[in-house]
Parts: C-alpha cells; structure tokens; sequence
C-alpha cells in the first residue's frame, strides 16, 4: 500500500502528541521530522493536527475492519460479533492510548465535537457495515447510533481501565451490549402487547417511510466520506 503525506505526517505526529497533544507545536515538529515544507504539510493536513487526529481515527477503522475479516465470526450470534468487533477496534489503539486520550479531549471541544461525533459514528457504520447489514429502513441508522452511544462510552471506560489486558472493559463491554438487547426485547414486547400494539402499529407506519441514504447520490452523511473497502 502506497503513503500518502498526510500518512508520513500522521507517522511523525504520534511521538509527539503524548507531550503536546493534537497541536499547533504537534504538527510543526511532524513536520520537521518528516522533512516536509510547509506548503507540503499544509496540503497534507489543511487543518494541522486535527485533520491528523481524524486521519489517525480513520486508520483505526481501517485496521478493525481488516481484523473483523479475518476473524472467525460466522458461527456467533450478533451480540458476540459486535462486542468481538469492539474488542477489535480497542486493540488497534492499544498501542497509542495516551493519543487516543488526547484525541477524545481535542473533539470534546465545542468547535470539534461535530467532527469527533462523525468519527464515532463512522466506527459504528463500519462495524455493522462489515457484519453485512441490509437495512435500508429506520433501523439504518437506530443501529449506528445505538452502537455509537455503546462504541463512546467503551471509550472513555477504557481509557481508565487498568486492568490486565482491560480485561474490565470486556466485561463493561458485554454489560453495554446486554443493556442494548434488553431495550430491544421491550420494543418486541410492546408491539406484542394488545394494549400498546396499535400504538406500536402507527409508529411502525410513520417510521417506514424513513430511508437509509443513498451513498451514490448523497455526500457528507455520516458513513459516507471514509467508507472503508
């Protein structure tokens, strides 16, 4: 695989960022070490350290995608499959924990939360993308956004886990999932029920005419800028 310059900055950047995070200071020595002139890096990264930030969440992704495809998940059900992907995408970052740290307060910022907000949800796609979803319907995007509240605070738990091998964010993992299918079999049990199953009936009619995006004639939508291939 080819590097690109944002690659060979975002290379550069990693020793840096557990002194001076994501930063201006960040970015300047990345690109001293990577020998690049200021044009060059500004054209690599128009927005310095956050474009580098959110080039290293994409590369994750990246990483956990290749992972879920090489692992041996046909024979679990859904549950097991998402908290393996989860696993998966926590182990990619093990390696750079203090970055993640510092990446996690970069987008809690005001000015960044939209970006850091897409970056989550755009795990979540992949996941469900890569355990071969076919929604087309409503439940496109209750499933990322249920996994992107589940994918945030495995996140945060993580980052002050220091437990062998994190071995309590495995289990906080398994907890969040379980807490996800309990609200699934209540849904169940509400449009079940002969009380609330006409309620349940319309609902289901006004929600079925939401569609999942059509990614060949819509840009910009949560999923679509970075879809992994």
């Amino acid at each position: 695989m080819s590097t690109t310059p944002q690659d060979t900055l975002l290379d550069a950047i990693l020793p840096h960022v557990p002194f001076d995070g994501w930063s201006p200071s960040a970015f300047a020595a990345a690109r001293a070490d990577a020998g690049m002139s200021r044009a060059e890096a500004d054209a690599a990264a128009p927005r310095g350290a956050l474009d580098l930030a959110i080039a290293f969440h994409r590369r994750g992704d990246r990483a956990m995608v290749e992972g879920m495809k090489a692992s041996e998940m046909a024979e679990m059900k859904i549950r097991e499959k998402i908290a393996a992907a989860l696993r998966l995408r926590l182990d990619v970052m093990a390696e750079h924990r203090e970055a993640v740290r510092r990446a996690s307060a970069l987008f809690a910022l005001p000015q960044h939360a939209p970006d850091g907000a897409k970056l989550v949800w755009e795990t979540a796609d992949h996941i469900w993308t890569a355990l071969g979803d076919t929604s087309r319907d409503v439940n496109w995007y209750t499933k990322r956004a249920t996994l992107s509240g589940v994918w945030a605070s495995v996140v945060l738990y993580w980052l002050g886990d220091d437990s062998p091998g994190a071995a309590e964010t495995t289990a906080f993992i398994d907890r969040r999932i379980e807490d996800v299918m309990r609200i699934e079999k209540l849904k169940a049990r509400v449009r079940e029920n002969p009380v609330t199953k006409p309620f349940a009936e319309v609902a289901g009619r006004m929600m079925s005419r939401v569609r999942a995006p059509d990614m060949s004639r819509v840009r910009d939508l949560p999923g679509r800028m970075s879809r992994v291939k």
